[in-house]
């Protein structure tokens, strides 16, 4: 077995036999890398981030869509695209309509179908009041009843398509936007996907969760309850102004000054009154899904240092918070419609007074009188939606803007625009030099080498924090390095398909997820369609099988939430038969013995080495006592914790 020591540079490369007899070179820190260094092969335009070419061409960040392919934004397919281009248009939140008509141009044809079936609804309203008013009026002259067939046909239609044409609105309107909503909503997941890990340690889990709920539901409400809504009103009170002007001017132009009150004047005061309010109703409720979350999981550390009481006052605060927000939200919600009340008064009266003038002077007929006075009744109830819609504006506009902070986080490891396929052969995975950190500026690992061969064992040790989890993210390209290079099969992974990449490299780590399900199931997601067969070759490598066997239910039982109802050394041997099960040709085992006592964890290792088989493996462990049946050790301790003697391989 050959050591690596990375504490300290000697002046020139030396190099360890392994069991094979190969020359290794020793890997070791030099100068210390700084953040400015850059990688050995020069960027090409072509996978450089398209931020960084933006910047220097002078132009503002371009966002990218969620797919990581640049341009996708601008054809409308991803969240920043959509939204994130169109956050700072003004604070009315006209970006936010343009963003979100973006997204909606798949479903064009169904929101046309909404908006003219919403249309035909609200006029076949307007219609039927002002039918009524005239059937109603002109019967009490006791003229023959023909004269009023046509009439009372026409409110039989109205009545009839009101109640057609509304329901064809919905239907179409929110099937709409719910498929809008459910394409957001994996846009989101896959942008997440894409970031994580290292691009979303700056958010909080329980406000991602937030993020990804309520907030993408929000553009249902922009959809189905501000653009669809203003949209008829607009539509229908510009007519209904056209129908009462032409019967008597001075009514029309009393009814266009109250709709426009309504439709403009109230929103923009609504907007001004409560706008911080509306602003902070997202960022609220996604600070008291993450304050949950985190007082959920670590209640009982916190009840063990009596911080318990702290936390709950904490989450108390900010529910008040949110509750003051809602309470001004309605509050001016129930303001605005009082003020709509109001005018709609007003302009039922100014009507009265204008048309009884008129039906005195006789430029009026008397059952038209009625027509005059009843119509506005119908339209402020289409137009008095608008100040409603606007409230859900602005709290979208603040909903939409989180997501569009999820969108234009920096990609951490960006894919090429033209990606190489992924080559051939055996894989063998190199670092060569490779300095690396997770924030900018900051570098966890400096000039660090290994390989990593079929069939070949390598050990990466150090104390925590020394970089050793670092250079397992480097591997799986959640990262890129600063400086150096990681290749497979001698190119550059940053040639490469993030995804394609990870076809080939697996990684277990201390605390692989299971889910609240069974252990078949959380098998098959390393690979959803293994045979019967398959599973129990898997389970047998990890040695669960016979256990398995054991059970009432065998792989149909349960596990509980995060496994709780297995052992630990049981729940590191299902996720590694799930590892085993995807069949990856390079396996990362990163701290599988983390918390298990000193003969689990040898028995544990041992059974992990065994069941990889001729895969590569790279075992990432802080415990030296473990190092036995490995090829190689590459050490990471600074030189003041270095290691005095590390165990090598049997009969070394």
């Amino acid at each position: 077995m050959s050591v690596t020591d990375h504490a300290a540079r000697p002046n020139g490369p030396s190099t360890s036999p392994t069991k094979n007899g190969d020359m290794i070179p020793d890997h070791n820190h030099g100068a210390p890398a700084e953040s400015t260094r850059t990688h050995d092969r020069p960027v090409h335009a072509a996978t450089r981030p398209r931020d960084d070419r933006a910047r220097a061409a002078g132009q503002p960040p371009l966002e990218r869509g969620v797919d990581g392919v640049p341009g996708a934004a601008s054809r409308g397919r991803g969240v920043a695209g959509a939204v994130g281009r169109e956050r700072a248009v003004d604070g009315r939140g006209v970006g936010v309509v343009r963003g979100v008509l973006r997204l909606c141009r798949p479903a064009a044809g169904q929101l046309a179908l909404a908006l003219i079936a919403g249309v035909g609804a609200a006029g076949a309203g307007v219609g039927l009041m002002a039918t009524s008013a005239w059937l109603i009026s002109r019967a009490a002259q006791h003229p023959p009843v023909l004269h009023l067939m046509v009439a009372i046909v026409a409110v039989r239609a109205f009545g009839i398509g009101r109640g057609v044409l509304r329901y064809v609105e919905r239907v179409t309107g929110h099937d709409a936007a719910f498929r809008v909503l459910g394409g957001l909503r994996v846009q989101a997941y896959r942008r997440l996907e894409r970031l994580a890990p290292a691009g979303i340690a700056a958010f909080r889990r329980g406000d991602l969760v937030a993020r990804l709920v309520d907030d993408v539901e929000s553009v249902l409400d922009v959809i189905a309850r501000v653009l669809l809504p203003i949209a008829v009103a607009a539509v229908t009170g510009a007519a209904t102004v056209l129908l009462v002007g032409g019967l008597l001017p001075v009514a029309g132009a009393v009814l266009a000054a109250g709709l426009l009150v309504v439709a403009v004047g109230v929103p923009v005061l609504q907007s001004a009154a409560v706008r911080r309010a509306d602003a902070r109703l997202a960022p609220l409720r996604g600070a008291l899904a993450a304050g949950t979350v985190d007082l959920m999981e670590g209640l009982p550390e916190l009840i063990a240092h009596g911080a318990a009481g702290d936390a709950l006052a904490a989450l108390d605060r900010t529910d008040r918070q949110l509750l003051t927000a809602a309470r001004r939200s309605s509050a001016a919600a129930g303001l605005s419609a009082a003020v709509t009340a109001l005018c709609t008064g007003l302009s039922v009266l100014a009507g009265l007074a204008a048309g009884a003038v008129a039906v005195r002077a006789g430029t009026l007929p008397g059952e038209l009188l009625a027509v005059v006075v009843l119509t506005p009744l119908a339209v402020f109830e289409t137009v008095g939606t608008i100040p409603a819609a606007a409230q859900r504006l602005a709290a979208a506009r603040a909903a939409l803007g989180r997501l569009a902070e999820i969108a234009a986080a920096a990609d951490p490891a960006p894919d090429p625009i033209e990606p190489a396929p992924l080559p051939a052969g055996p894989p063998t995975v190199r670092l060569e030099g490779v300095s690396a950190g997770w924030t900018p500026g900051q570098v966890v690992v400096r000039d660090v080498s290994l390989t990593l061969r079929p069939g070949r064992r390598v050990a990466l040790v150090g104390p925590s924090g020394a970089g050793k989890s670092t250079v397992a993210a480097l591997l799986l390209r959640w990262l890129d390095p600063v400086a150096g290079r990681v290749t497979l099969n001698d190119v550059d992974v940053r040639d490469l398909r993030s995804d394609d990449l990870r076809r080939v490299v697996g990684y277990l780590g201390d605390d692989a997820y299971l889910f609240d399900t069974t252990i078949e199931a959380n098998l098959r997601i390393g690979r959803p369609g293994a045979t019967q067969a398959a599973l129990e070759t898997a389970l047998t490598a990890a040695r669960l099988l016979d256990w398995v066997r054991t059970l009432p239910a065998g792989l149909d039982t349960p596990v509980g939430e995060h496994g709780v109802t297995l052992s630990g050394g049981q729940r590191r041997r299902l996720a590694l038969a799930r590892a085993l099960l995807a069949d990856f040709p390079v396996l990362i085992l990163d701290e599988p013995t983390e918390h298990l006592d000193e003969a689990t964890a040898a028995a544990l290792t041992r059974d992990l080495l065994t069941a990889t088989g001729d895969r590569a493996v790279l075992l990432i462990t802080h415990r030296t006592d473990l190092l036995t049946d490995v090829d190689e050790v590459v050490n990471l301790a600074p030189p003041h914790r270095n290691d005095a003697h590390l165990p090598g391989r049997k009969g070394d």
